[in-house]
């Protein structure tokens, strides 16, 4: 397939990366399921060889609708089937006063995920609002665990984190597939999540009360997108000594959505770079949401956030 995307669904407004098809936000779980082109089954298949010989520890883990192989599992590895998974997070959208928002497959349907609106926001500097999301994803992949974790996104520019990018935080909930899905241990794991967006908000905070210099900020980009060049550079860092996606990085911090409300901060260098990560990033759109949640781009906005706070204090 030539995206990342295959299926997704959304209510309300339309999301960041632009994608997916609009349904009405009173849609039942079952059917915003559908809508979103998730309404398929998996299940484990026996693995035999070209000569017949059957592979007794492996299976193949088989989508129902184009009986397609999602990925090789071991025999015990037991799949979250995607109504499971629908039905729990409706429950905990409604014990936790959510609304379930965005819905969509990645991969090829590896990765089965959904998005929904937690009654919780801050507001800093003068109208820089923060909302609360929690991410639900359920991968169809060997290795990968069954994950809910709480993502703010800063409205102004629709940066989207997760609160896991603070190390000493217990926000995120992994399952193992080697049993089933268990509902009620998640429900009471994600009690352990009290920090949530009030983490963020105390980092934000930090990040806003302290302004960089010049020399500072270069170096800050300078350590997330390196120039990988052999030319000597001298003591001080040059602008134009940076890598493309520095540089590019560098502009917005003065043109990218929100660099208004604390201009000259860490919080916008830090913005800076996630909206970068976010918007830019990448060949197309469904390729940086992939990037953004899961990948590389995850890893990066961690590094920038840790390094930011660093230089801050």
């Amino acid at each position: 397939m030539a995206h990342n995307i295959e299926t997704m669904a959304y209510a309300g407004e339309l999301p960041w990366h632009g994608l997916g098809v609009k349904v009405d936000d009173t849609l039942s779980p079952d059917e915003m399921q559908v809508a979103a082109g998730l309404d398929w089954t998996v299940e484990k298949q026996s693995i035999v060889t070209a000569d017949g010989i059957a592979i007794p520890q492996k299976k193949a883990l088989v989508r129902s609708t184009d009986k397609s192989v999602l990925d090789i599992v071991g025999k015990e590895w037991e799949p979250c089937q995607n109504s499971t998974a629908f039905k729990f997070f409706d429950e905990f959208c409604k014990t936790g006063n959510m609304q379930m928002h965005t819905a969509g497959s990645l991969q090829d349907g590896k990765i089965v995920w959904v998005l929904a609106k937690v009654d919780e926001e801050f507001e800093l500097f003068g109208g820089d609002k923060v909302d609360s999301y929690l991410l639900f994803s359920n991968p169809h992949k060997f290795g990968q665990s069954i994950d809910v974790r709480f993502t703010p996104i800063r409205v102004v520019c629709n940066n989207t984190l997760t609160l896991s990018l603070n190390v000493d935080s217990k926000n995120a909930v992994k399952l193992n597939h080697k049993k089933a899905f268990d509902a009620d241990s998640v429900k009471e794991m994600m009690g352990l999540a009290n920090m949530k967006l009030g983490t963020y908000k105390e980092m934000a905070e930090v990040l806003g009360g302290k302004r960089y210099k010049q020399d500072d900020v270069l170096v800050y980009l300078d350590s997330l997108f390196p120039t990988y060049s052999k030319k000597e550079r001298g003591k001080k860092l040059h602008r134009d000594e940076l890598s493309t996606p520095a540089k590019r990085t560098f502009e917005l911090l003065e043109t990218s959505p929100g660099h208004n409300y604390k201009p000259g901060s860490w919080w916008n260098a830090f913005n800076a770079v996630t909206y970068y990560t976010d918007h830019e990033r990448g060949t197309n759109a469904d390729s940086r949401l992939t990037s953004s949640w899961y990948g590389q781009s995850k890893n990066l906005k961690q590094k920038a956030l840790h390094k930011a706070l660093e230089l801050a204090a």
